[in-house]
């Protein structure tokens, strides 16, 4: 946990701590409002809906081209300039509004809708917990790393299985993993900015984060609450 030297008062690391918090939601807020609107341009597109499902090799070439934004951005963002890393950022957020169109053809928009509050009202909370929280969650970080890996890994062997059992299993583990994130990620942000990190591209780095950790608790609950369509 990152201690308060004698030559910084605690009025400027409040200040730089609000400040990257400031900038990292409003990231991720213009982040998750590309996600939505790419989303509703995709279902009112049938024929665009209709590509991606029945081509995978598209599906999965927006799937490759995701994970390599989100990469690239993560691993190179100091080597990046603030407009490259923002690009980055802005464009995951448009592919990934393109695949998430497809939950729509799955759920219904009323439980789409409401699982989408009920993930806000958590991530909130969390988020909260994690910034006003004087604990310190450093111990966190390994419990969580290790269990996102084993639900990656459980995923991806679901795959093949295709066994519901398992699929609960994983999003009952997939809540829990992504509310810890949340509280973490965000502890996290605040104790970089205690260090001095600030200016666009720990933002940008710090809403990736928080973004991912949104939209993947949202599909989590998605499992439980999603009514499907008929």
């Amino acid at each position: 946990m990152y201690q308060i030297n004698n030559t910084q008062s605690r009025t400027e690391v409040v200040v730089r701590q609000n400040t990257l918090i400031r900038q990292v939601y409003a990231w991720m807020g213009l982040g998750l409002a590309i996600t939505a609107i790419m989303s509703l341009v995709m279902v009112s597109s049938p024929l665009l809906i209709k590509a991606i499902v029945t081509n995978r090799l598209l599906f999965y070439g927006l799937m490759i081209g995701e994970l390599a934004l989100v990469f690239t951005l993560s691993a190179a963002v100091n080597r990046l300039s603030n407009s490259v890393a923002t690009l980055l950022f802005l464009g995951y957020s448009l592919l990934n509004g393109v695949t998430l169109s497809i939950i729509f053809m799955v759920y219904t928009a009323e439980s789409i809708g409401s699982t989408f509050v009920v993930t806000a009202a958590m991530f909130g909370a969390m988020s909260v917990y994690g910034y006003v929280t004087k604990k310190d969650l450093t111990s966190w970080g390994s419990f969580l790393f290790m269990g996102l890996i084993g639900v990656v890994i459980a995923s991806l062997v679901n795959i093949f299985l295709r066994s519901d059992a398992v699929s609960w299993v994983v999003s009952a583990i997939g809540v829990i993993v992504f509310t810890g994130l949340t509280a973490y990620d965000t502890w996290k942000l605040k104790e970089l900015a205690a260090a001095g990190h600030e200016g666009r591209k720990p933002a940008i780095l710090g809403a990736l984060t928080l973004y991912l950790d949104f939209i993947n608790l949202f599909l989590m609950l998605l499992r439980f609450m999603g009514g499907r369509r008929d």
